[in-house]
């Protein structure tokens, strides 16, 4: 880890690859999204957000340009390659088993996770907002991939920490109410209100799923200067990217 950039530690095959940036990456950003803000409707200069991507293209010299999503916090899951369409698809998930495709979330205190088969035979990265972890994305994206949830390794990236993020009973009824376990995730503050643990019911999500080896997690980013946050900057907040990839296997 670096204070540009996170590199996960999880034990995943030699041929996988991730990363995740930080706003103190070599980007041109202005004010109040300095520097390396890499989303593109979060107000920022669109010349700005584009030198920003070519600049995370060279800095880790990535094999391809990063597959962006149109992310609208739902559950549909895209099936690519590296070769970037005319549009970018509207996801909230990505799955490649094919080498050089570089699948890109981006998040401002939503979850990020990233996937792998322990094997290296494919990949998958998801962004976890609440309203899209309620409604299955991550399971989504497990009945996308070829791999069985007991042979996947799971990621969790940067994502809003439960001391920071307060939200109402409309949020925790989305959880409890499917699913009792979830009451554990959520801690009354005020009447009406609960501190919600995003990482945590994710966590609870994987393994009913059954996904096991979940890695990851202990990030607060809104408390965390390095990262983008919603929730501490508002509306004109800039966006980070966690990536995924796959190099061809070695011989």
């Amino acid at each position: 880890m670096t204070d540009s950039w996170i590199f996960p530690d999880w034990p995943a095959a030699p041929q996988v690859h991730a990363a995740i940036t930080t706003r103190l990456g070599p980007g041109i950003s202005s004010p109040p999204f300095e520097r390396f803000n890499l989303g593109l409707h979060s107000g920022d200069g669109s010349d700005a957000v584009s030198a920003n991507r070519s600049a995370l293209q060279q800095a880790l010299g990535l094999p391809s340009p990063p597959r962006w999503l149109r992310q609208v916090h739902g559950t549909n899951v895209a099936q690519l390659g590296p070769l970037a369409a005319a549009d970018e698809p509207q996801a909230d998930a990505a799955i490649s088993h094919i080498p050089g495709t570089v699948l890109a979330i981006l998040t401002a205190d939503c979850l990020p996770v990233l996937f792998c088969a322990d094997d290296g035979s494919e990949i998958g990265a998801a962004h976890a907002g609440w309203r899209g972890l309620a409604t299955g994305v991550l399971e989504a994206t497990l009945t996308q991939l070829e791999t069985p949830p007991s042979r996947l390794l799971a990621w969790l990236g940067p994502c809003i920490g439960a001391d920071s993020y307060e939200v109402g009973e409309e949020v925790r009824a989305a959880f409890v109410e499917p699913m009792r376990g979830a009451a554990t995730c959520f801690e009354a503050t005020r009447p009406g209100h609960w501190r919600c643990d995003l990482a945590g019911l994710a966590r609870q999500r994987l393994r009913l799923a059954g996904l096991d080896r979940i890695h990851g997690g202990g990030f607060d980013t809104r408390a965390d200067p390095r990262f983008y946050s919603y929730r501490r900057d508002g509306a004109r907040s800039g966006r980070f990217a966690s990536l995924v990839w796959l190099s061809e296997p070695r011989s």
